[in-house]
């Protein structure tokens, strides 16, 4: 090796005597350490000669593995990594660059070994801090090179192992020396991310599809060291938790492309492992980020297969739950809105069956149930996201979701024609289901505020809708809305319980909000729940959401006054069930007389009122005795135990008013509220019900056309306002809204039972009484103007007084618009 200097090797320069004599005559014997020594004492005595040794290495790197002599290839790298590590002067990144130039050399070596030993100088030289900078360095061959590596296909089976956790440590190491320092390359380029983020995905998918075990790296034993996913995730949480906020983006969106290319959503097993590592390794304020970039790629998936958006939106879910308070960030409307469009998409998707496809060119066959499991996993990120929202927030969603329901007004015409109904009724159920699953744990300490009445309104007016399961999400969504202390699983079958106290119910006091709440929306609440009941295709379900709801409002609303109205309440439905007005199946006839059974057994028990406890007890006993179908334990049963004797029921087995008023006046209750049947408030959703007879509605106009008629245009005079009639006032103002109710229930009785004769001779007067007025106006408004002598001769001869100018008149009410 030597004889070429000949007798000149001494003329030669230090530093290349120094470097040649660091190899040995045979390559196995290895580093000649002691001539080691002495080239790193001369480096750090003489920085300046720094960079010619490393082009003097380099140099004899290359010619070795060009002569494939491999092992003076191993010193050389062993050689310049000790002076790496040893020299760290300004002058050394002249030397980085001879290193680098060598480290690409190996790297671009067919051979396994030699990419390996490149792979691990770099690594080695990545942990380096470096004192000076360098603006010119750049490592584009380096993170294509180590991604080529990280996808090798190499026959043997170890050697590709080695090959690929060298390719995984590279690009570790180049994301470590670059991304702290600003002046070196952007490795958050996405030219950069592009390839790292897929090569360390398609390792981590080449293992078992388990769930990410933890939300931070475990520590591991050596056998798993060595496995490349398992690498692969260690290095791509360190890249995720170095993203500053502007690079986010830049790192998230190879992840979603990967899945795209790769067909990775569908198992979403997989989706699901990645987007986990990810929320739990990125920073907690960035969390929001993320999500907003799973709803842009849900949004330009729109037309994609339903398997596809549904992986999507499942590993929407799961990051809501991890991400918790900062999963949504400052747009939280705009997340629900998307997850609503993509509901109302799915919907139209499954009543049409196809959709344009743009990638194939032509129309894409759906499946229908695929569509419902979209829509279920739809929902159900809907819920996840709710469960991280503080109670203002969440009471916004619920406003958002129920404006977006639609139902009959008369602002807002629902989509008319067979198509239009199937997709009215579909959106309603799942935008109702959406809204069941943000109202589940919903608690407020105000409900006046957290559910106003443009909300309740819109959502009460659901329970008049012909669709029984609509009906039901709406008992549904209510008592969620009640429950505020996990009563409600204690309700969910009827019972009539002889003791209460094994349920170990969580009472407490009703608070001064509940009870304005209830003074603005009780008699709202009670209407609805008693139309409710008279519903022919009502199940069991319902009765037990009804029996729930009015258990749930004794023991989380109720005062007094709510007690007196819910027992009011229940003994309409037992009258309801008597009297059959509506003509109701047998087993809905059954079922209101059980449900009044078991809520008035509750409900004695909470009042505590001896006398009242004995009445209904013996009812129930009697009941037990002679007609076991009208208790819950024989009608809601598997096989329902019914009777067709209902006309014939004896009076010992009813609920009476008079006797339960009488009781509970004895012990301070409203006797006089007791002794009043309940009769609801007619409103104008009865008539935009689409179920309500035309008799009702008949009524209703009539009802209106009296109280404005113009036999009551003379108004009394205006009434001196004194203390005593203030105080009369409030003393008869029960009374003047029961004889108006009275009034109200006796009109529309008249319309429901009279023969049609009477009602048309009824309607044909006050048409004739109408007209007769009008042509009164009509008479005085043509009439020509006043002669000279201050008079005028009507066709009969008669002198009439001048006429009275048209804005002077007095017109009737209903003539006025």
């Amino acid at each position: 090796m030597y004889g070429v200097c000949g007798c000149c090797g001494a003329l030669r320069p230090r530093y290349k005597r120094l470097v040649d004599n660091i190899f040995p005559e045979d390559p196995e014997d290895g580093l000649v350490k002691t001539n080691m020594e002495k080239l790193t004492f001369y480096a750090l005595s003489a920085p300046e000669k720094l960079d010619r040794i490393g082009a003097y290495l380099s140099e004899k790197l290359i010619r070795d593995v060009s002569r494939h002599r491999y092992g003076y290839v191993c010193i050389a790298m062993e050689a310049l990594d000790q002076l790496l590590m040893a020299c760290h002067c300004q002058s050394i990144n002249l030397f980085v660059e001879s290193f680098l130039k060598m480290v690409a050399k190996l790297l671009e070596s067919e051979k396994p070994d030699l990419q390996i030993l490149g792979t691990n100088s770099f690594v080695k030289f990545a942990n380096i801090e470096e004192d000076t900078p360098s603006y010119h360095r750049s490592y584009d061959f380096f993170v294509s090179r180590f991604s080529e590596m990280c996808h090798s296909s190499h026959d043997d089976l170890d050697i590709r192992t080695k090959i690929r956790m060298s390719g995984i440590k590279g690009l570790q190491g180049v994301v470590r020396k670059t991304v702290n320092d600003e002046l070196q390359a952007n490795i958050w380029d996405p030219q950069h991310m592009d390839k790292i983020v897929p090569s360390l995905l398609y390792n981590l998918q080449h293992t078992e599809e388990a769930e990410s075990r933890s939300p931070s790296p475990l520590q591991t034993t050596e056998k798993e060291k060595e496995s490349p996913a398992e690498l692969s995730e260690r290095c791509l949480r360190e890249l995720l938790g170095r993203a500053a906020y502007g690079n986010i983006k830049n790192a998230i969106k190879p992840v979603m492309i990967h899945l795209d290319n790769h067909s990775l959503w569908e198992p979403k097993t997989f989706a699901v492992r990645c987007f986990k590592i990810i929320m739990y390794s990125i920073q907690p304020q960035h969390s929001h980020l993320v999500i907003q970039q799973l709803l842009g790629h849900l949004d330009a998936n729109s037309k994609s297969a339903a398997t596809v958006r549904a992986g999507i939106v499942e590993v929407l879910s799961e990051a809501a739950v991890i991400a918790a308070s900062g999963s949504v960030g400052p747009t939280v409307l705009e997340v629900f809105n998307t997850l609503l469009r993509q509901l109302r998409l799915s919907i139209d998707y499954a009543l049409t069956g196809s959709y344009d496809c743009a990638i194939s060119g032509g129309t894409k066959i759906i499946k229908e149930h695929e569509e419902r499991m979209f829509q279920e996993a739809v929902i159900k990120t809907t819920g996840s996201f709710a469960s991280t929202l503080p109670t203002y927030q969440r009471s916004e969603v619920m406003l958002f979701i129920m404006s977006k329901v639609p139902l009959p007004s008369l602002h807002h015409p629902l989509d008319t024609g067979r198509a239009g109904e199937n997709r009215n009724r579909l959106t309603q159920i799942m935008l109702l289901k959406s809204l069941l699953q943000v109202s589940t744990g919903f608690q407020c300490s105000n409900m006046l505020t957290a559910l106003p009445s443009s909300f309740l309104d819109r959502l009460l007016s659901a329970t008049l809708m012909e669709d029984s399961e609509i009906r039901l999400f709406v008992l549904q969504i209510l008592i969620s809305f009640i429950d505020r202390h996990g009563n409600k699983h204690k309700f969910q079958t009827i019972s009539t319980i002889g003791d209460i106290s094994i349920l170990k119910l969580k009472v407490d006091k009703c608070s001064r909000q509940d009870t304005v709440f209830m003074k603005k929306n009780s008699q709202q609440l009670y209407r609805h729940m008693y139309l409710a009941c008279k519903e022919e295709t009502n199940g069991r379900a319902h009765y037990e959401a009804l029996y729930c709801l009015l258990a749930l409002t004794s023991i989380e609303l109720a005062n007094e006054e709510v007690v007196v109205d819910l027992i009011r309440l229940v003994l309409a439905m037992q009258e309801v069930a008597l009297v059959n007005e509506d003509n109701l199946p047998l087993y809905s006839r059954c079922a209101l007389y059980a449900l009044g059974a078991a809520y008035l057994n509750l409900i004695s028990q909470l009042t505590t009122v001896p006398a009242f406890c004995q009445h209904i007890h013996e009812v129930i006993e009697m009941r037990q005795k002679e007609a076991p179908y009208l208790l819950p334990e024989g009608v809601f049963a598997e096989k329902p135990r019914l009777s067709r004797n209902l006309d014939r029921l004896g009076p010992e087995i009813l609920f009476r008013q008079s006797k339960i008023s009488e009781v509970l006046g004895g012990s301070g209750y409203n006797s006089d509220r007791l002794s009043t049947p309940y009769v609801p408030q007619l409103t104008d959703e009865d008539r935009l019900s689409k179920r309500k007879s035309i008799g009702e509605t008949i009524s209703l106009q009539v009802e209106v056309e009296s109280r404005n008629s113009p036999e009551k245009e003379e108004r009394a005079p205006a009434e001196e306002i004194t203390y005593e009639t203030l105080k009369k006032a409030i003393v008869d103002s029960v009374a003047v809204e029961e004889q108006e109710r009275e009034r109200r229930r006796q009109v529309v009785e008249k319309f429901q039972k009279a023969p049609f004769e009477e009602i048309a001779a009824h309607c044909g007067a006050r048409a004739t009484l109408l007209q007769s007025k009008l042509n009164q106006i009509f008479e005085i408004t043509i009439r020509p103007p006043p002669s000279p002598s201050g008079t005028i001769t009507a066709a009969y001869g008669q002198p009439q007084s001048h006429s009275i100018p048209v804005y002077e008149m007095k017109f009737p009410d209903l003539c006025v618009y």
